[in-house]
């Protein structure tokens, strides 16, 4: 794996990692009170946040497996239209997902739908919401950047 791939990947990791242990740490008074957080902090925004981020740095690493690097200005909406162009409008990611899965459909616009899904709720839930209103939609998002996440990743890794 290229090394700036690898980077991506990584970081993509790294944030789905983190994004699970904020909601763990929401949940938990005993680990909040151990690390010196008020019992009624949540980090579900950022749960929200980082569990986007999983998925934007998965579809950055997977362009550049195609040489296709992307960055400032735009860089968020250069990466979705980039990846939706390359791998779901060819139909490429659903030959991938399929050989992966030995024959379980995975669809690439599903995958696509949770990219783009998980990006206005980055914005939604960061933005305009309390944090504790959003434990439900945190969950859904760590749901959702772990399939995603998983699926780019077992491409990458071949």
């Amino acid at each position: 794996m290229d090394s700036e791939v690898s980077i991506y990947a990584k970081r993509s990791e790294n944030e789905l990692r983190l994004a699970r242990a904020l909601f763990k740490l929401s949940k938990d008074d005993k680990l909040k009170d151990e690390i010196g957080v008020y019992t009624d902090d949540t980090f579900y925004s950022a749960v929200i946040s980082h569990s986007y981020y999983s998925i934007f740095y998965a579809a950055k690493a997977l362009l550049l497996t195609v040489g296709i690097k992307t960055s400032s200005p735009n860089v968020h909406e250069n990466t979705y239209a980039k990846f939706k162009e390359v791998f779901v409008d060819t139909g490429k990611l659903d030959v991938a997902l399929l050989n992966i899965y030995n024959k379980l459909l995975v669809r690439a616009d599903e995958l696509l739908g949770l990219f783009k899904l998980e990006k206005s709720k980055r914005g939604k839930f960061t933005y305009r919401t309390v944090a504790q209103a959003n434990a439900a939609p945190a969950e859904e998002s760590i749901e959702n950047a772990s399939k995603f996440v998983s699926n780019i990743l077992k491409i990458i890794k071949g």
